[in-house]
């Protein structure tokens, strides 16, 4: 069944299905790691390598995702940074643990965590959202970045939508205003994940660069 599958997966259908998912995550959080990681491995490419190149489309999709929030004004690059600069942090530590993971054991955590997550966003949240300046919270949230910047880095199937919720719940901020965050957060600390994985030499180049170019179409498509 798999070498049929990959006959069938030309690079016009990775750069749709990487702008679909591109539109996916810039909209709700869920996709770059939740489908594509999956994906490559579903396409035969090992667990370590498919996770590490999966970075490269995060960061194409995040770039234009960025920078399409900015020129709609929706965007808080102080608060940002601050969530950034904790999530790298806990990024270096996941990279380096992703790295050397049971490739098995790998396949069978992201299954959970693809079930999980699904799970997950069925839960509806009926509160208004009512954006919170607490120093508290917002401590509260560069906290919980640098954890969720340890799961980002070891495998990032979903973290966008961990960070939403941090959001949202912590800081009571929009679908719109949470978003233009995660996009930012995301697109540093992929970068710098990105980067221990190449030092490894765990990217496909082939699949990364259709990948990245679909995505961030997608991630420009969302943002507006």
């Amino acid at each position: 069944f798999l070498p049929i599958a990959q006959v069938f997966v030309n690079p016009i259908e990775i750069l749709l299905l990487s702008a679909i998912v591109g539109v996916l995550s810039g909209l709700f959080g869920v996709g770059g790691g939740f489908l594509m990681t999956p994906f490559l491995i579903f396409l035969g490419i090992p667990p370590t390598i498919a996770n590490g190149t999966n970075r490269v489309q995060l960061i194409f999709q995040n770039i234009f995702a960025v920078y399409g929030f900015k020129s709609k004004g929706v965007s808080n690059f102080k608060f940002s940074w601050w969530l950034s600069i904790s999530a790298v942090l806990g990024s270096i530590i996941g990279a380096y643990i992703a790295i050397d993971f049971p490739e098995e054991l790998f396949k069978k955590l992201l299954s959970i965590i693809m079930i999980l997550v699904m799970f997950s966003i069925l839960l509806k949240d009926k509160n208004e959202f009512i954006e919170t300046n607490n120093i508290k919270n917002k401590w509260l949230s560069v906290i919980c970045f640098f954890f969720i910047g340890i799961y980002g880095g070891f495998i990032h199937a979903g973290v966008g939508f961990l960070m939403i919720l941090v959001l949202s719940k912590v800081n009571r901020m929009r679908l719109s205003q949470s978003n233009s965050i995660k996009v930012f957060v995301a697109l540093i600390f992929s970068t710098v994940a990105f980067l221990i994985f190449l030092n490894e030499d765990k990217i496909n180049w082939i699949y990364g660069i259709n990948l990245g170019i679909g995505s961030a179409l997608g991630g420009w498509i969302a943002s507006r």
